[in-house]
Formats: C-alpha cells, structure tokens, sequence
C-alpha cells in the first residue's frame, strides 16, 4: 500500500489570525506522518509563520512557485526562497493556475524542474475539463500533459513527486467525478508512468484525486485502487473536516494491517 497523502489547497481564502487558528486547532489531530502524508497550502504571505506552529505531523507547502531561482521578476516567488522557510511541497500546474494565468505544460515542466533544483517535493496537478469528458478526451488529454509536465525528469526524481488528478468540471462545483470514474482516470496515469518509466515507478507513485472531496465522499474515493490521496479545496477550510479527512486513510491501514 503507497502512503496516502491528504492536501488542503487553501486558495486565496484566511487570514493570518484564521490560518494560525486553524493549524493550532488541527496540529494535534493529524495522524502519524508514518503512515499518512497531511499538507497544508496556504497563500504565501503565511508560509512563516505556519510552518513554526505546524506540529510534529502537518507539512505546509507552497501553492506556486516561479522557474528561475533569481531575477528580475516582480512578484513572484523563487524555490530558494520557499526552501529557506523550509517548505516542503509546492503545488504545481494547478487548473486554476493555467485558466487564469495562462500557464502552460512547458511552464509546468519547467517548474517542476526548479522544485526538484530546489529539493521541494512537486504535487503536480492534471485534469480535463468538461468538454474534454463530454468529447471523449479525457485520457487524450492526460497523456499530452502527463508527458510533457514530465519531459527530461529523471526516474529517480519521479520518486518525489506526487501527481494530482482533477478534473476541472469538479472543482468548486459540487460535482463529483464518481469513484470508479476517478480510479479509472488515475489508473490511467498510472499506465502513462508505466510506459515511461516502468513498473517500479509506476507501482510507487502517489496519485491524488482532487475535486469536490468532502467528508461524505473521501473515504470512498481513497479506498479505490489508483487513488492515493486527495487534494481538497473548499471542505479543507474547516477544522472539523479537514480533521476527519486527513484521518480517513487510517481506516484502510487498520482494514490491511
């Protein structure tokens, strides 16, 4: 069984009181991070503070980074940077980050490279919109950026990363891809990383399912056989939620132990 791994995207949502009060709420809540991966991925301005009040167990990463480490570029934010604060993961090629920003898998693949420079650990995101499911091009369209997010990555560097399926028609939405249709997704992914790298890769890699995940559905959606995880936005704002969502995973090590 590959580790799970349950991400809170936070978006551009709290304020520092918020963010302070919800780690110190939740930080003695998280499960052993032998067994489960928890990450938190606040606006950046926090990232200093969180992480000298995250806990024994709670990771925070970044939600973006810039692919040069240095230079002339007002506003955004550099690997070194997020390694001095000793950030741990860094979202990568988030949805909304190529809808509104116009990023493309060629920014994706560059980035990726400057986390890996940096030794920050990448969650590197795909996924369809809903004309791309409607049309059938779904797995079409996973390949194109599943290759080309990891263009010139070594084997051994994909040992670090973790992928993030999510479907951009179940994010914010309410909609929820169904758990077969998630695990039929990530499996396919799952299969790009085979032929590219292996079996052993391929068989390690963690992929999360993102989209829409709240209590009600998560314990569901991670029981699957390809999904590894969740990245989970609007429900990881609650404490409460977040609390028993970073904990599911731990029902299927008790169920397999």
């Amino acid at each position: 069984m590959r580790k799970p791994i349950i991400a809170a995207n936070w978006k551009m949502f709290k304020t520092r009181d918020e963010a302070l009060f919800f780690v110190l709420k939740v930080s003695e809540d998280m499960p052993d991070n032998e067994l489960v991966d928890t990450v938190i991925f606040p606006q950046a301005p926090m990232l200093r503070c969180l992480i000298t009040r995250q806990g024994e167990e709670l990771k925070i990463g970044a939600q973006n980074l810039y692919y040069e480490d240095e230079g002339a570029y007002t506003g955004e934010i550099s690997g070194p940077l997020l390694k001095s604060y000793n950030v741990d993961y860094v979202l990568i090629g988030h949805s909304e980050r190529r809808q509104h920003f116009s990023e493309t898998d060629e920014d994706v693949n560059k980035k990726i490279k400057a986390a890996i420079r940096n030794d920050l650990l990448p969650i590197v995101c795909v996924g369809e919109n809903l004309s791309d499911r409607e049309k059938g091009n779904t797995n079409k369209l996973l390949e194109k950026q599943v290759k080309k997010a990891f263009k010139d990555i070594s084997a051994i560097d994909m040992k670090n990363i973790v992928i993030a399926y999510e479907p951009i028609w179940a994010i914010g939405t309410g909609k929820t891809a169904t758990a077969k249709q998630a695990d039929e997704a990530c499996g396919f992914i799952r299969d790009i990383i085979k032929n590219l790298y292996g079996d052993v890769v391929a068989g390690d890699i963690r992929i999360q399912y993102g989209g829409s995940v709240k209590p009600e559905n998560i314990d569901e959606l991670i029981a699957q056989e390809n999904i590894d995880g969740a990245l989970i936005g609007g429900a990881s704002l609650d404490p409460e939620k977040f609390i028993k969502m970073a904990n599911a995973p731990l029902k299927l090590i008790n169920k397999n132990i």
